[in-house]
């Protein structure tokens, strides 16, 4: 199969240039150190979001426990970045996190993938809330309800962290992307299309709900550990209910079933919180009437189920020219 054509070839083209917005951007102070964080915030909401979003809107499994292997990647960097100087202790952070929130989501997604709706829902919340609490019993290696501080900064500039950030992004989407075209990803659609109906032809529902739920974790273990580093103070009040809930409302805004619609919602909403935030208390306000009118109005989302495509966008032209 040819890899590289017109469709891949754009993807790639968009990406580059993505890539020296944000360089320049930043280099020249363009993008202010106050606009970075919103910048920094909106690149791990995509990755959390992107990550959930094959859970619920490709798997159909509707799982509140993301905060929770956040929490398990955001620690793992700041305990082994502490042990281990520079970028090879980021790096081993961020390899450690990875693992223990897929080993996390195997050992809780066995039993739990079983139930639906609901009773899922409430399951992995309350999977997520064990992992905080544990967070919190764990004086000697998390520092507990006080968080750990002062956590290492192993690059010389912000820039480039956003830029390892933002790739980091892209290699993220692209083996999420990947795997929904695959066989197990499309044998995963069909769980999310007809559970019964897929597992009568013969496909190993739990399995591919699993595999899912694993890689969902890994996401969102990667995004904890950027996360830390970051920011260089992490809480398990940072990690509680209402981080799911704000990662949900993204997937949902943006279209459950749509990585692109996840990518719009991720920017809409980072930069409306952010403008929100000269009146205050009152932002939530505007914030919660935003979320309602898009609910009302779009109650599929931003883009629904739909994605943007490179190949669509170039036959639609190609049908413009040829009328």
């Amino acid at each position: 199969m040819k890899q590289f054509n017109k469709t891949n070839a754009g993807w790639l083209i968009l990406t580059i240039l993505g890539g020296l917005l944000l360089y320049f951007g930043i280099s020249t102070n363009t993008i202010s150190s106050f606009h970075q964080i919103t910048l920094m915030s909106i690149l791990i909401n995509m990755i959390l979001a992107v990550g959930l979003n094959l859970v619920i809107g490709f798997s159909g499994q509707f799982s509140l426990g993301h905060a929770g292997f956040m929490a398990i990647g955001a620690y793992s960097g700041a305990v082994v970045g502490e042990m281990v100087e520079g970028i090879p202790g980021f790096l081993l952070g961020l390899v450690v996190g990875v693992v223990l929130a897929m080993f996390a989501a195997l050992i809780v997604g066995v039993p739990t993938l079983r139930l639906k709706g609901d009773y899922l829902a409430i399951a992995t919340l309350g999977v997520s809330e064990i992992i905080r609490i544990l967070i919190i019993n764990l004086p000697d290696l998390t520092n507990g309800a006080r968080g750990i501080t002062g956590i290492p900064f192993p690059f010389e500039s912000n820039l480039s962290f956003i830029m390892l950030t933002f790739a980091i992004v892209v290699i993220t989407t692209i083996i999420t992307v990947n795997y929904i075209k695959s066989s197990p990803g499309r044998a995963t659609v069909s769980i999310r299309e007809d559970e019964i109906a897929a597992e009568s032809m013969g496909v190993n529902t739990t399995l591919y709900k699993v595999t899912a739920f694993m890689i969902g974790a890994a996401t969102a273990s990667i995004a904890g550990s950027l996360y830390g580093t970051f920011f260089s103070v992490i809480n398990p009040s940072d990690f509680t209910f209402q981080r799911s809930i704000d990662v949900l409302i993204i997937v949902v805004f943006g279209g459950i079933g749509s990585t692109t619609g996840t990518f719009v919602a991720a920017i809409v909403l980072g930069i409306l919180n952010t403008a929100l935030q000269t009146v205050g208390e009152m932002r939530m306000i505007f914030y919660a009437i935003a979320l309602i009118a898009i609910m009302v109005f779009r109650p599929g989302g931003l883009l629904g189920n739909r994605e943007f495509t490179i190949s669509g966008l170039l036959n639609r032209k190609k049908k413009e020219g040829s009328r």
